[in-house]
């Protein structure tokens, strides 16, 4: 199972290749370039290094949110055209289990937190527990988004240590440090944003479980209605 994966729901840009458990590329950039610039000579690249027959993919993954709205329509829109010209199915891997993925095989509960502004963070609640294939990644609590408070109180609940990771750490790390009231600590850089290679791992799993949708199905998963939409509501009163 060869499965091409592209994440552009934050600030992160990033594409990989992964067949069954091996990582074959990946190509991921964090820095102030939009992902309409960025995202499809990545490809190009990643193709041209490891010589990728784009027709020898078994499906294509794609974060599907929640996420930044622009950044979701372009990894849609990229991986619509994608699927539709390969004529290959698409698999919807929701954001944060694809965050949470990053840390797959630690003991502890894994919290992302993306932030969504107006003090709110997409957000969601991992563990991993090992089965016969490796490891299995269960839902404590269902993607969502929420008040930053309301994540922490959730987590206080649940009473077990917490590993936090994505770009909504450093925004509210001074709440996470008064309110939080269980053992936690932070990813580490190379695991702490968005990577294209747990969306492809967690496509080859997908995939073969046959969560695919076609390419025209596809629809990014937004969680909530964009700024543009909220501020026309509030105005139309």
């Amino acid at each position: 199972m060869k499965i091409l994966a592209v994440d552009s729901s934050g600030l992160v840009a990033s594409v990989a290749v992964v067949e069954d458990d091996i990582l074959l590329a990946e190509y991921t950039m964090n820095y102030k370039k939009t992902h309409s610039q960025t995202l499809l000579p990545m490809l190009n690249e990643v193709k041209q290094m490891i010589d990728l027959d784009l027709y020898s993919v078994d499906a294509i993954a794609v974060a599907s949110g929640p996420g930044s709205f622009t950044g979701l329509r372009i990894g849609s829109a990229t991986v619509k055209g994608l699927g539709l010209a390969l004529d290959k199915p698409i698999v919807e891997v929701p954001t944060l289990e694809g965050l949470a993925y990053n840390l797959c095989g630690t003991t502890h509960l894994v919290c992302p937190l993306m932030d969504a502004r107006r003090n709110q963070v997409y957000t969601g609640v991992y563990g991993f527990e090992p089965d016969a294939e490796g490891w299995k990644m269960v839902t404590a609590k269902e993607q969502c988004a929420v008040d930053v408070t309301e994540i922490l109180e959730s987590l206080n609940e649940l009473g077990q240590p917490v590993i936090f990771l994505g770009d909504g750490v450093p925004v509210y790390k001074e709440q996470i440090g008064k309110l939080c009231k269980v053992p936690y600590t932070f990813a580490p850089a190379g695991m702490n944003r968005q990577r294209a290679a747990s969306i492809g791992s967690l496509g080859v799993l997908y995939a073969k479980a046959g969560k695919t949708v076609t390419a025209a199905e596809h629809e990014p998963e937004y969680l909530r209605k964009s700024q543009a939409e909220r501020e026309r509501e509030e105005a139309n009163g």
